[in-house]
């Protein structure tokens, strides 16, 4: 059974610039016992113009913390700070649902240099 699906409004062109999603490498992945769902504390590599950023991530259900060091992610990186728990969480990482609404990371498909802007 399909949930309901919910489509935005249209936007511009100039409105989807201003989201200024990056590719990263995740540097530590550790559990969040804080969080109120199960999830990771991570930091985020985005190389030397953005640095290494801060977040959390509710992905426990298809990632351990020992696979995720190393990976390659998706990230907004130009939202403000926002405090989960004892975090502040500077990126929010980006995923989808897989059909029981767990989220799967959105990674680049080849090796790519961090911090690569998406178009």
């Amino acid at each position: 059974m399909q949930k309901d699906v919910f489509v935005s409004d249209q936007i511009s062109f100039d409105d989807f610039l201003k989201v200024d999603v990056r590719v990263g490498r995740i540097v530590e992945a550790e559990d969040f016992p804080e969080a109120r769902k199960p999830a990771y504390k991570m930091r985020i590599d985005f190389g030397p113009d953005i640095g290494v950023k801060k977040t959390s991530a509710q992905i426990t259900k298809h990632y351990t913390p020992e696979e995720l060091v190393g990976k390659l992610v998706m990230a907004v990186v130009n939202f403000p700070p926002r405090q989960i728990g004892p975090v502040m969480s500077e990126v929010l990482t980006l995923g989808v649902p897989d059909a029981d609404g767990e989220v799967v990371l959105l990674t680049p498909d080849k090796d790519v240099p961090i911090g690569g802007r998406l178009y």
